[in-house]
């Protein structure tokens, strides 16, 4: 087959991490799988806000840091963290201007390191979740 390529420094993608996000709810802060592995399974973290620029950053932290919160608690294939702080909703009502009684927002992140994510707020994209959406009318999958 002749020659082979070096391959000295590929590393091979893994579908399997999935874009990093999170979403905003009534019901809490979720951070999705990617953010969750990107960063590296951290144990604790910090949430990193700018108010002037609606733009946040979370950061891995040590549990001895100021303003180090729990992130990630390993459990059998559960990747993605909630956090369902009220306080911390509220704040994000604020930022968005709006309450998230009958919609969320998704928030994409971009990896800044190994240790720091930013999100932007002005990038939000509002979105119903399936207990919010109004029904069509349609039957699926009836039977008549």
């Amino acid at each position: 087959m002749g020659d082979r390529m070096d391959l000295t420094g590929f590393k091979a993608f893994d579908f399997s991490e999935g874009w990093p996000y999170f979403s905003m709810t009534k019901n809490g802060i979720t951070f999705s799988k990617a953010v969750t592995v990107k960063l590296g399974c951290p144990e604790y973290t910090r949430l990193l806000i700018n108010p002037e620029t609606r733009q946040v950053v979370l950061q891995v932290a040590e549990s001895d840091e100021p303003q180090a919160v729990r992130f990630y608690r390993q459990k059998k294939d559960v990747y993605s963290v909630r956090w369902n702080s009220r306080d911390l909703v509220s704040t994000f009502e604020r930022l968005m201007g709006t309450t998230f009684e009958n919609h969320g927002f998704r928030v994409d992140g971009e990896l800044i390191d190994d240790h720091t994510m930013l999100f932007d707020l002005n990038a939000a994209v509002e979105n119903e979740t399936p207990r919010f959406a109004k029904k069509s009318g349609k039957k699926r999958n009836s039977m008549v």
